[in-house]
């Protein structure tokens, strides 16, 4: 995989949007536009504050069931001992992402809303945004083009996020909640932005030309597939293990804060 400084990838965009207009830009999240992940430091701050409520319990036995994971009387425990299992290969990715977002059942909307808020602050996600895709961001802001951000995080910790980076939360595709009189339910909305989601789930939101995508992960290969200009940030080994399979795939060259 070839790596390109910030100047030729924009070049490269450039060209793209004198060509056709009105394109976007796509971005996952964590390890793309930040390091780290937002997903879950917002998980461990809800176990940390004991906020597990009633409404997830059942549905944390459940998963716990279908994956041999053994129940436990405290449902803090036993969120904590799906994590243990899913870094352990034994849960879906998908099926966690999913819990990440509904294991807030009970909630609020607003009051997760506001929880999501303090944790990007506490976490220090601000110092944590690379700068290269900052450049991107705002080179793509000053030249009027939109950019997405298609995560399989929880929705409401990715809205305040890209808030650090500049994008505002119209522009946020992510695992969302469903709700009922307010309150959050124990289900999510399909498709989840993960894998193949994440090119259904931007396309159920905007059909314009998507000029480039950017991710660091082998979940993210095909969002980057259906750009233009295909871009790699600090690529974690699997989606670099891949990158022959998407022979325009670049890597954009780190850079200092």
């Amino acid at each position: 995989m070839r790596i390109e400084r910030v100047e030729e990838t924009l070049e490269r965009i450039r060209r793209e949007v004198e060509r056709t207009p009105d394109g976007v830009l796509a971005f996952d999240g964590d390890g793309t536009l930040w390091s780290g992940d937002v997903g879950d430091d917002l998980f461990m701050a809800l176990l940390e504050h004991g906020g597990v409520r009633p409404e997830a319990r059942v549905a944390l036995e459940r998963l716990g069931a279908r994956h041999g994971v053994e129940s436990h009387p405290d449902a803090v425990t036993l969120a904590h001992a799906l994590f243990k299992a899913f870094e352990a290969g034994r849960l879906p990715e998908k099926d966690t992402y999913e819990m990440m977002a509904w294991v807030f059942a009970g909630w609020h909307a607003e009051e997760m809303r506001g929880f999501a808020l303090d944790v990007v602050a506490r976490r220090g996600v601000a110092g944590r945004v690379h700068p290269e895709a900052r450049r991107v961001v705002e080179w793509a802001r000053g030249q009027g083009v939109d950019c997405y951000v298609v995560s399989a995080s929880p929705r409401a910790v990715v809205e305040a996020a890209v808030r650090e980076v500049g994008i505002t939360p119209d522009f946020v595709v992510a695992c969302t909640p469903k709700e009922a009189g307010g309150r959050l339910l124990t289900s999510v909305f399909e498709p989840v932005p993960y894998g193949p989601g994440k090119v259904n789930s931007l396309r159920l939101r905007t059909n314009r030309p998507l000029y480039a995508a950017f991710g660091d992960n082998v979940f993210d290969l095909e969002l980057l597939a259906a750009s233009r200009v295909p871009v790699a940030i600090r690529p974690k080994a699997r989606l670099r293990d891949r990158a022959a399979d998407l022979p325009a795939l670049v890597q954009l060259r780190p850079e200092e804060a």
